[in-house]
């Protein structure tokens, strides 16, 4: 899903600023999707699944490959809906962040790596005029830490909504829906949504979504 804030994320480490942010509290609801700490070979049984150490159950090439798939259908759509920049409206495309933008549960390290497909497919409309908007079930008072994440692996960031305190306790689908609803108010005309989780694009206010995979919910 886009943005939940796994226990990977209780230490954020900014190495721009030199700060260090521990204690990021994880919704009850969200999945663990991260790294166990090192225990003896003993407690974990050999025949345990690679998801019951909170790893991605599906190898990371396949990932790629699926992801790659995702992004094709969503460059050519870009690129024939917006061929050069427009002069009559404002196009926009909104993503979330985790397993959709950068490389979460997969690499997860910081800066998180971005995933280049789909960075190739939002570098390339932004070229063409397109702004860029990240919607992130992350909460906003790490806001300083993701931005320059994203454009530390070269994403360009025209606004970038995580949630406030009050917004921790709405449904995550809701939550990113209004927010998209305020991207048109501010004047854009949302032409894709990218995410890899059903909240990440229900609730209608995109020309078009498209889903990468999180193999029902095994991705944050």
């Amino acid at each position: 899903m886009a943005g939940r804030i796994g226990v990977r994320h209780l230490a954020v480490a900014a190495a721009a600023g030199g700060v260090l942010l521990v204690g990021v509290a994880q919704p009850a609801s969200a999945a663990t999707g991260s790294p166990a700490p090192a225990a003896a070979p003993a407690a974990v049984p050999a025949a345990a699944p690679a998801q019951s150490l909170g790893r991605p159950s599906v190898p990371y090439e396949t990932w790629l490959k699926d992801v790659q798939v995702v992004a094709d259908s969503a460059g050519a759509y870009l690129q024939a809906r917006v061929p050069q920049a427009p002069t009559t409206y404002r196009p926009a495309i909104v993503l979330d962040i985790d397993n959709t933008s950068l490389e979460t549960d997969y690499t997860p390290s910081y800066p998180t790596p971005a995933i280049a497909a789909v960075l190739k497919v939002v570098r390339a409309a932004h070229d063409r005029g397109v702004k860029v908007f990240f919607v992130t079930a992350r909460p906003d008072f790490i806001d300083a830490f993701t931005r320059y994440n994203l454009t530390k692996v070269g994403y360009p960031v025209d606004g970038l909504y995580g949630r406030s305190l009050w917004d921790l306790f709405q449904e995550t689908g809701a939550f990113k829906t209004a927010k998209r609803q305020e991207i048109e108010r501010n004047g854009y005309t949302i032409v894709a949504n990218i995410g890899n989780n059903t909240t990440d694009l229900v609730g209608g206010h995109a020309e078009r979504t498209f889903k990468l995979p999180d193999y029902g919910g095994t991705l944050s």
